[in-house]
């Protein structure tokens, strides 16, 4: 049984992956600053931008499971604020968090990772792309991650497969959607947590041997679509 690793499990995006992977039988850890509780999975209080934290971690998946097949970065938060206010630890947080970590685990995991011929899927976003105002680190992170996310396919292949996902509007359950936010989707749509959870299980799975260092954009069309302002 495969063994995969989750970030960022405990909600939204990484739950919904988490979840995904136990409904197809697979052997799943979650590791979150925050406890979860997934029936069939076995959950880790871990702070990720932390080299102790997840050396911790991955030498608890060696114990315990004896196995990783791939894991999935998924952890992440964004800081909402003007450049001039944005302060440098509040910088160096959300790059810890969202690019660092992924650094941390793959190297943490990587001997793992190629006994088992596995792979990693990072979790970028459209943000990488393009910006809403006062994202600046967010931005930074997610277009950091994309590059990452080839390097590393490229340096530990073809042992281990390395690929991205980058989600647009995807209803976690904290915003209120309404039907203009799904109109203005090419796809008629706004995404769901599905949506990114089906791929990322292909991605991590063997139908997809002969993908890596790509970037897959799951946003409904939205980065295609041409916006004027009247």
């Amino acid at each position: 049984m495969s063994a995969f690793l989750v970030t960022g499990g405990a909600r939204g995006i990484g739950a919904g992956i988490a979840a995904r992977l136990v409904k197809d039988g697979a052997t799943v850890i979650i590791a979150d600053k925050e406890p979860t509780s997934l029936p069939g999975a076995r959950g880790v209080v871990c702070d990720v931008s932390r080299e102790d934290d997840v050396q911790s971690l991955i030498d608890g998946i060696v114990r315990t499971e004896k196995r990783l097949d791939g894991i999935v970065c998924n952890a992440g938060f964004m800081i909402r604020k003007p450049v001039e206010e944005l302060n440098l630890a509040e910088w160096s947080s959300v790059l810890a968090t969202n690019l660092t970590s992924i650094f941390l685990l793959v190297k943490a995991g990587a001997q793992r990772l190629r006994a088992a011929k596995g792979s990693v899927v990072t979790i970028a976003s459209t943000r990488a792309h393009m910006s809403e105002p006062n994202t600046e680190s967010y931005a930074a992170s997610k277009g950091g991650v994309l590059a990452l996310t080839h390097a590393l396919a490229v340096s530990l292949g073809p042992d281990i497969r390395v690929n991205c996902i980058s989600p647009g509007w995807i209803d976690t359950g904290h915003y209120r959607i309404r039907p203009e936010d799904h109109a203005q989707h090419p796809a008629g749509r706004i995404g769901r947590v599905e949506d990114v959870a089906s791929l990322a299980a292909y991605l991590l799975g063997p139908d997809s041997g002969f993908i890596t260092g790509a970037e897959f954009v799951v946003d409904g069309g939205m980065t295609r679509k041409m916006i004027y302002e009247d």
